[in-house]
């Protein structure tokens, strides 16, 4: 028979080895409440707006202002920067352009991976940068894009290195939401 102080030194371990499970357990468990309530931390939020499903571009053949094609090359693993538009392009289009151009300068040596399809009027007076790629009109794109331009200005897109529109920012966004999304994803 054992004694009352080796039944409570029983009682005692068994509280522990439960105390150490429950607090082992219950970190899953408020993780997967934070996940399925859809909370992120602040840095691992997107600034632009995700599709879903993303549009796959892989497979289609744009090409350059000049007639060339442009090549998808995903083991380059280079982003693009999408501005489509047929409308012709004013001072809208052309602040969009300088602010576009700043976001890719502010990349430094990394903007090697990024590119700038220009599928919209190239200004006359445009800065020029060896990202920049003006191309030839594209219904399938202009098509499949949610958003049009409006009066606040283009929305862009941000396609990734296989060719999926990954990333929405709608027309009038802020660009340095746009800089922090490239600086997450282009390192």
């Amino acid at each position: 028979m054992q004694s009352d102080d080796g039944k409570k030194q029983q009682w005692r371990s068994r509280l522990v080895l439960l105390l150490i499970v429950a607090m082992f357990f219950s970190s899953f468990g408020i993780a997967a409440l934070l996940r399925f309530s859809g909370w992120q931390p602040q840095s691992h939020k997107n600034f632009g707006q995700l599709l879903s499903p993303p549009l796959d571009f892989s497979t289609q053949s744009f090409l350059r202002a000049d007639g060339s094609p442009y090549a998808w090359q995903p083991e380059r693993n280079a982003w693009r920067i999408v501005l489509v538009s047929d409308k012709p392009c004013l001072a809208v289009c052309q602040k969009q352009l300088d602010t576009l151009h700043r976001v890719w300068l502010s990349r430094g040596r990394h903007t090697e991976r990024i590119d700038l399809l220009w599928f919209a009027e190239v200004p006359a007076t445009r800065p020029e940068f060896k990202g920049f790629i003006a191309m030839q009109p594209n219904a399938a794109l202009q098509a499949a894009l949610p958003e049009k331009e409006s009066a606040d200005g283009f929305p862009v897109y941000l396609i990734d290195p296989d060719g999926f529109v990954a990333l929405h920012y709608p027309a009038g966004f802020d660009p340095s939401g746009l800089r922090k999304d490239l600086a997450k994803l282009v390192k």
